[in-house]
């Protein structure tokens, strides 16, 4: 996939990032709206016979609850819009895929993190032929930690969509590190808060 950026001084970063999330065929209310809901459905969800309940008997980590919201945004689309969304398949596809025009397929990446988002080691590498492109676009979803002594129950605090190339990613040093993260220059010039 060709980067929409290649040819623009950094400075109109923002503006090519506004015309991509416009020209997506999801709307950005919307996308705010299922995030939401996927969020509500973890703690309104009951789990086996005592009909245990996320928030109150349980209290996963951060990564379940990324993964939860991972796996039930695409659900959601796919629910609403059978004919044109679905989750991923296989290992070329993105997390949601647009059936109509693959590159309007989306990556997701949910955080505890307050204002980050993180990958793999591997979004700092060129892909390969068989693995999915790197390059794309993106919903970014960030959501407070469990706090069991003040018995609250957490927020999203922040949505973001917008388009993101495998070279913006920054790979750890180390040659153990096994996480990827953004510029924050490049965070902030790509990625469009959706949730006022």
């Amino acid at each position: 996939m060709m980067c929409p950026y290649s040819e623009l001084p950094k400075g109109d970063w923002a503006e090519k990032t506004r015309e991509l999330v416009s020209a997506h065929p999801l709307s950005r209310k919307e996308i705010v709206e299922v995030v939401l809901q996927a969020w509500d459905a973890i703690f309104e969800s009951r789990i086996g016979p005592h009909r245990f309940r996320i928030g109150t008997h349980l209290f996963p980590k951060p990564q379940i609850m990324a993964f939860l919201l991972h796996e039930l945004v695409p659900l959601e689309f796919a629910a609403r819009y059978p004919k044109k969304w679905r989750g991923e398949r296989a290992a070329g596809d993105k997390d949601l895929v647009y059936i109509p025009d693959p590159r309007f397929s989306v990556e997701i990446k949910a955080s505890s993190h307050k204002t980050q988002i993180f990958g793999n080691r591997s979004y700092a590498q060129k892909p390969s032929g068989s693995k999915k492109s790197k390059s794309g676009y993106y919903l970014a979803i960030n959501f407070e930690k469990f706090h069991k002594r003040r018995g609250d129950r957490p927020k999203i605090v922040r949505i973001r969509f917008g388009w993101l190339d495998h070279t913006d990613w920054i790979g750890q040093a180390a040659q153990t590190g096994q996480q990827a993260h953004l510029d924050p220059a490049t965070e902030g010039s790509k990625l469009i808060d959706l949730l006022e």
